[in-house]
């Protein structure tokens, strides 16, 4: 079986793959005459090709036990795709650049905080993998006619392994 070694999320990591959705470092002012704090422009949302609209779901995540195995990955062709944690949770993200698939160019991430991501249109990634409890996670999505997921099924399993901080992991 395959490894993949998994990092912590940090923006610059996962720029290649579309956006981290973290208050910290983000652009913020207030607002409503000083009572609000805007967390301004933290994902790119991509979603209207062919006619698309944006949908806001709500993904209800199972817990996932440790060690975890891949087998499969998917990608949206017509648009972005972002997961929003509704509470602090522990999650593992497994990317792919968009355009052909590649497992060799998988990445692997890991977060314990409330971040979220923004998937970039076409851009290879495991559905939700939440960790320790069923987790809730805000999904800003595409709808529309046309058909919007691809299915890859991989050829081995690949494992996933934790080098940094691996003791909060398992």
């Amino acid at each position: 079986m395959k490894t993949l070694q998994v990092e912590r999320l940090t923006r610059e990591a996962f720029a290649p793959f579309g956006d981290v959705i973290d208050l910290e470092g983000a652009r913020h002012f207030a607002i409503n005459g000083g009572t609000t704090e805007r967390y301004h422009d933290l994902a790119r949302v991509d979603v209207t090709e062919q006619g698309g609209r944006p949908l806001i779901n709500v993904f209800r995540a199972q817990p996932h036990a440790l060690p975890v195995e891949i087998t499969m990955m998917e990608r949206h062709p017509l648009g972005s795709q972002a997961f929003i944690p509704l509470t602090r949770c522990r999650y593992l993200i497994v990317v792919a650049p968009a355009g052909e698939f590649y497992s060799s160019q998988m990445r692997g991430f890991w977060t314990d905080t409330w971040q979220g991501v923004n998937y970039a249109k076409g851009v290879w990634h495991h559905p939700l993998l939440a960790l320790d409890r069923v987790s809730d996670f805000l999904v800003v999505d595409r709808g529309g006619e046309q058909p919007n997921c691809d299915e890859r099924s991989l050829a081995e399993p690949w494992r996933l392994a934790f080098a940094e901080s691996a003791e909060t992991l398992e």
